[in-house]
């Protein structure tokens, strides 16, 4: 019995030491190196005083600057979006008829931003409230691609082509309303997980700011660290890569516009910031770099990973390789009516 009272006595004192033992966050990891880096700044200056490094670490640098402003705006938006705007907004206002809805939940998307990883479970939220999936996987590939703060991005990325800002916003609405309607003709509910149609509870009693903050905490952390691993490959791309690549690209058409493609998909950034990292790459005709704008915010890894969470497997392995199709072509068909060709 002793040892049983000794036993029960310092579990919960040994629950409690576990408790409050503290864990090493990233913060504190960020800070770690800065610190280090200030206090060994003489010695690592002079490590990398390369001709390369310095090219390289200025592209970074730039395009940090320049894409974190409109980061923060967008998540900012999103937040305030999940916190005060109810999906059943939307299914008020879209007509019953799933052909009608796809182009007015596409047009829907300039007036809701959000960035690519909360569209999913707001779409998911569409279809639980009523809203014909068409509609719901329109509003999807839209909200992340041609919503304001989007647009202003490529504007600013690509001051002395303005019709790359008229050209993206075809383009990424046409994949949307397309997308919306195959899915209208050819889709099936069943493709879709029974957890992602079934309504879910709402809690109640949550504050709205802090639904706000969370969301915003939590698109930042995640779009800043795609943010900064674009930045990172935008410079690797123009250090390590020799010019005669780039003059491949650009005398073969097809071929940069299936490489921005596969980048795209591959390096799953967010679509406030992808604008700046692709507008480096400025050895590369227009027409591939907007293939990557259009395809991005549509399909990526990490987009493919949310909807295969979100829908299931089976609606992913079909929607995801359905929308790299149809984004390329809708890119390519903006770029040669809007851009006036293929340069």
């Amino acid at each position: 019995m002793d040892t049983a009272s000794v036993t029960t006595a310092g579990g919960p004192s040994r629950h409690r030491r576990r408790r409050t033992q503290r864990r090493i966050t990233s913060l504190e990891v960020f800070c770690a190196v800065v610190a280090v880096a200030l206090i060994f700044s003489g010695p690592l200056s002079r490590l990398l005083d390369r001709p390369g490094l310095r090219t390289g670490s200025t592209v970074f640098v730039a395009v940090c600057v320049q894409a974190l402003p409109f980061l923060v705006l967008g998540v900012v938006l999103s937040g305030l979006i999940a916190a005060f705007l109810s999906p059943a907004l939307m299914r008020r206002v879209l007509p019953r008829s799933p052909i009608a809805a796809v182009p007015i939940a596409g047009l829907a998307g300039v007036a809701l931003p959000g960035c690519e990883c909360a569209s999913v479970p707001v779409s998911r939220r569409l279809i639980q409230q009523g809203v014909p999936p068409a509609a719901a996987l329109t509003f999807l590939l839209a909200a992340p691609a041609v919503n304001p703060v989007v647009l202003v991005a490529t504007k600013v990325a690509f001051p002395a082509e303005p019709r790359m800002v008229l050209a993206r916003f075809v383009g990424s609405l046409a994949t949307a309303v397309v997308m919306g309607w195959l899915w209208a003709r050819f889709g099936r509910l069943e493709w879709i997980a029974e957890r992602a149609r079934r309504i879910s509870e709402r809690v109640e009693g949550e504050s709205r700011w802090r639904v706000f903050t969370e969301t915003a905490r939590h698109d930042l952390a995640e779009a800043g660290g795609f943010l900064v691993l674009g930045a990172l490959t935008s410079a690797v791309l123009n250090v390590l890569v020799p010019p005669w690549v780039f003059a491949t690209l650009s005398g073969q058409i097809v071929l940069g516009v299936l490489v921005m493609a596969v980048l795209a998909v591959v390096l799953a950034l967010c679509s406030e910031a992808d604008a700046f990292v692709v507008a480096s790459l400025s050895q590369l005709p227009l027409l591939p770099r907007l293939v990557f704008l259009v395809v991005g915010p549509a399909i990526d890894v990490k987009l493919y990973a949310l909807q295969a969470g979100t829908f299931g497997r089976r609606f992913a392995a079909r929607f995801a390789p359905a929308t790299f199709v149809v984004a390329i072509g809708c890119a390519v068909v903006a770029g040669i009516l809007v851009l006036g060709g293929v340069r």
